[in-house]
């Protein structure tokens, strides 16, 4: 069984761009230490877009479900709870892993 995906696609005014990722950088490393965690991103849009896009991987839809569910996402959330949320609406799209492909060891020199 393959990887499960999420992708949070939030969307973000031009004017609170930096705050967003102001507290994404404040807790940085945090997803990484949940069981199951396979891979985390924050994607900036460079085309003229206000959505950010939140791309994390994981072994399985339980363990995504436990770190959503884990007093360290509540943590990590918090200012979202006590200054408000930084975007003006967010998505949740959900992904499993059918095909993946990395860069060769090494690479070209």
């Amino acid at each position: 069984m393959g990887s499960v995906v999420r992708i949070n696609a939030i969307t973000v005014p031009p004017e609170r761009a930096a705050e967003f990722e102001r507290r994404f950088a404040n807790r940085a490393g945090e997803v990484s230490k949940s069981p199951g965690f396979e891979a985390f991103e924050l994607l900036r849009p460079t085309d003229g877009r206000d959505v950010y896009l939140v791309y994390t991987r994981w072994r399985s839809e339980d363990d995504f479900n436990a770190w959503v569910n884990s007093a360290a996402f509540q943590h990590g959330h918090k200012a979202h709870s006590s200054q408000g949320p930084v975007g003006t609406a967010s998505e949740l799209w959900s992904f499993d892993v059918i095909q993946q492909e990395t860069a060769a060891a090494g690479g070209e020199g």
